[in-house]
């Protein structure tokens, strides 16, 4: 198996290894599936409740990517702001990192009175966990433009405007991306927090639901289901990344 191939299934090959020695541990001391299930527990009960789970997966997932989407939008917009300006730099980042520092778990209850217990507070909570990385990406992208080549244009005619939308954007892409592969797991977490507490479907309901029952294995499975989905959605940005930024990334890959 030569190098890039080891690579290609490292992530495979490390997770068959800790399945493994997870099922090897569970087996020896015999624990209680009440306290750390098995991963052959976890798998019979994913099989039992297939149909379930995958009802309040698909819950978790479409309102999910409702709130990234909303994040993707208003984080662009806010990171365009304050990237090309440096008074809003300067005097927005302060503030969006204060409200960022803010347990948006705290969010949930006032959201359930101003919009009700169903979608609304878990498109919010998944918006308002996710916007800021996005948002902090294109701003640094486009704030830290080369001042020599940002003169380079002018000279040639280019005005703030053009610098802005046909060098700093492009240029800004890899950031881009880079954001999103983060806020994406992130909108899942504030999906499933606000479905734990604020929802009838959704995973988190579902893991309220089995931990209540004492089901252990079926709460496991829905957290691997949304770890899936997380991963899935990361891969799928990873592919657009080095389709739509390969020249950002020429120089690695030769290394």
């Amino acid at each position: 198996m030569n190098q890039k191939t080891l690579e290609r299934w490292s992530p495979l090959i490390l997770l068959a290894i800790t399945l493994v020695l997870w099922q090897i541990v569970c087996t020896a001391f015999d624990v209680s599936e009440f306290i750390f299930p098995s991963p052959l527990r976890i798998g019979e009960q994913f099989w039992e409740f297939r149909t379930t789970i995958l009802g309040h997966a698909w819950r978790t997932f479409w309102v999910t990517m409702v709130g990234f989407g909303i994040a993707i939008v208003v984080g662009v917009l806010l990171g365009f702001l304050m990237g090309s300006s440096r008074l809003a730099y300067n005097a927005m980042y302060p503030l969006m990192t204060g409200f960022n520092a803010l347990p948006k778990a705290a969010f949930v209850p006032i959201l359930v009175v101003w919009f009700g217990i169903g979608v609304g507070p878990a498109i919010l909570t998944a918006f308002l966990i996710s916007f800021f990385p996005i948002m902090v990406n294109i701003a640094t992208g486009l704030a830290t433009l080369e001042p020599e080549l940002e003169d380079v244009l002018r000279v040639l005619g280019a005005k703030r405007w053009d610098v802005l939308t046909k060098v700093g954007l492009p240029r800004s892409l890899p950031y881009f991306y880079g954001s999103l592969k983060v806020a994406i797991t992130l909108a899942f977490v504030g999906t499933t927090v606000s479905e734990m507490t604020a929802a009838n479907e959704g995973i988190g309901y579902l893991l309220i639901s089995a931990g209540s029952s004492l089901q252990m294995g079926l709460a496991f499975a829905g957290l691997v289901v949304v770890g899936v989905m997380a991963m899935a959605m990361y891969e799928l940005f990873s592919v657009i990344e080095k389709r739509t930024t390969a020249w950002a990334h020429r120089g690695s890959q030769a290394a």
